[in-house]
């Protein structure tokens, strides 16, 4: 005779439509008094028994368990919905375009109790034959995060995601920076064209394109005060960016920097053809006191800004359109003054970089041949008689 199972052990029955076997077990009840029970199937009664087993070690934990068709694709479009309040929308577009180009198409359909750190890594890697290296670590982070959120919510026991490392992926496109005869030649392309001033100042201040394109006139000074004491000399206050927020990328970002010569006549000639353009414009013109606006005055958009770079160049001996983009000329800034022998401490403070670690690694393009301080100093020391 069959021996009945004790009580808490809940029920197993065939269910003739899944032609599954059902293993059901009451856990506790609800404020109004209505059973909670919970359930697992199986080809047979001891798979089913089996899943039965996990779902209360799961219960037990405190682990609220996820639907039986909560896949990676939920977790990560739930995430896309509701963890990015507040961030920047271009954040939110990148992230987007990140999800649904390489992580719902590779891992969408995986159910995330399922996924494992192997899945990743083998994901990982094959995204790194196709991928930069930068690129990997965004969609790891968005991952990550997705899963992170999903498990803080009681969907999966723990964050595979967080267990793998980013392989090393394709090598990027590398920055560059023009010589002096290139810088020459883009100054005299330029010329005469909408971009002028706005080339000038990238190359001869170094600004970033997002501190340009925020700039407004009542933070340019072009006629200085010579009477004060010292004296301030015309100067650009690079205070603001069109970064999420206004501010500049990091506190050490906000700087004044002098102006030179052909920076200001490039700015007395762009503030003469804004005036013209103004007028062209007539009730379209909407003002936003922008030193560097479209033709009716609204702000650039960085592939406009792009496109009309490269048209302003196109005639520039030695250089390729194509090959070069505005950020360059800031890139150019810090090599060039580094070619003339400026201390690099000085040049960081000028591009306003935080330490001088980033200045040397990324920016400096032209190392000065031969450092000649340490020999001169060691005649000096060592003089022969």
């Amino acid at each position: 005779m069959t021996a009945r199972r004790s009580r808490g052990d809940g029920g197993l029955h065939w269910d003739e439509q899944r032609q599954r076997w059902i293993a059901s077990v009451t856990v506790g009840y609800t404020p109004a008094g209505k059973r909670i029970v919970k359930k697992a199937s199986g080809k047979t009664k001891t798979e089913a028994k089996a899943k039965l087993k996990e779902i209360l070690r799961d219960y037990e934990d405190g682990l609220a368990i996820a639907p039986a068709d909560y896949t990676v694709e939920r977790a990560v479009n739930d995430w896309l919905v509701y963890g990015l309040n507040g961030r920047d929308k271009g954040t939110v577009t990148a992230c987007t375009i990140l999800c649904n180009a390489h992580i719902i198409p590779a891992l969408g359909a995986r159910k995330l109790r399922d996924l494992s750190a192997e899945d990743v890594d083998k994901w990982l890697a094959e995204k790194a034959k196709t991928l930069s290296t930068r690129t990997l670590q965004g969609l790891h982070s968005c991952l990550n995060r997705a899963i992170k959120r999903a498990m803080a919510r009681d969907k999966v026991k723990r964050n595979v995601v967080a267990l793998c490392s980013v392989p090393k992926g394709k090598a990027g496109r590398p920055s560059k920076a023009l010589t002096f005869a290139q810088a020459e030649a883009v100054l005299k392309a330029a010329e005469g064209s909408r971009m002028y001033a706005y080339i000038v100042l990238s190359l001869l201040t170094g600004a970033r394109t997002e501190e340009l394109r925020a700039l407004t006139w009542d933070h340019v000074d072009i006629e200085g005060d010579p009477n004060a004491n010292p004296p301030v000399p015309p100067h650009v206050a690079v205070w603001r960016s069109v970064r999420a927020g206004g501010d500049t990328k990091t506190r050490k970002s906000r700087r004044t920097l002098a102006l030179s010569k052909r920076c200001l006549d490039a700015l007395q000639r762009q503030r003469e053809q804004q005036e013209r353009e103004r007028e062209a414009a007539g009730e379209k013109w909407q003002e936003n006191n922008l030193v560097f606006a479209s033709k009716v005055g609204t702000p650039l958009d960085p592939s406009h800004v792009r496109r009309d770079f490269r048209n302003a160049i196109k005639d520039a001996e030695g250089v390729n359109p194509a090959e070069w983009t505005p950020r360059e000329l800031r890139h150019s800034f810090v090599s060039l003054l580094s070619d003339n022998g400026l201390p690099l401490e000085e040049i960081s403070r000028l591009v306003g970089h935080s330490s001088t670690a980033v200045t040397e690694a990324v920016y400096r393009k032209q190392i000065r041949p031969v450092l000649q301080a340490g020999a001169v100093a060691m005649d000096r020391i060592f003089r022969e008689e």
